[in-house]
């Protein structure tokens, strides 16, 4: 397909899913990489204790509130 048919496809609300390879796409800026980080258990209880109480894991607070202090700081 040609590009400006993709285009045309793509502004007339088509799918173009079947033409795109996702399987290497990237979000820039958005790589992940783990890193481990120890904690006091009072801690632990507590973050298990927000998680359960928002339905969410508890590595989702964790990067959530990271990320509203990283965001405040800069």
């Amino acid at each position: 397909m040609k590009a400006r048919e993709f285009d045309k496809k793509f502004d007339e609300g088509g799918d173009i899913s079947k033409y795109l390879d996702i399987s290497k796409a990237r979000r820039p800026k958005q790589e992940q990489k783990r890193v481990n980080v120890d904690f006091p258990m009072w801690m632990i209880h507590l973050l298990d204790k927000e998680a359960k109480r928002l339905g969410v894991p508890r590595q989702s607070i964790i990067k959530v509130w990271v990320a509203e202090r990283l965001e405040k700081a800069s």
